[in-house]
């Protein structure tokens, strides 16, 4: 994150290695359906997340794990 003003988060999503790429996340309107009263609030639609090697979790227990799959894994990429 670079800045974070009152509507908008100002980031960057690194596509790979060298690659970044800078993104604009607005505050959205959230509004329940499941609640007996209307109202509607803004939020920025992000996710608190931790990345881990692959060395560093085996062993470990995850509650929620993701992978991303978008590039193979090659194992002379550590070496």
């Amino acid at each position: 994150m670079k800045k974070m003003m009152n509507n908008v988060i100002e980031t960057t999503i690194r596509k790979r290695k060298s690659k970044e790429e800078g993104v604009l996340i607005p505050r959205i309107p959230m509004i329940p359906m499941d609640l007996p009263l209307d109202f509607k609030r803004l939020q920025f639609p992000v996710r608190l997340a931790f990345t881990m090697i692959i060395n560093k979790s085996q062993g470990q227990s995850l509650e929620v794990c993701g992978i991303n799959l978008e590039f193979p894994f090659h194992q002379k990429a550590l070496n």
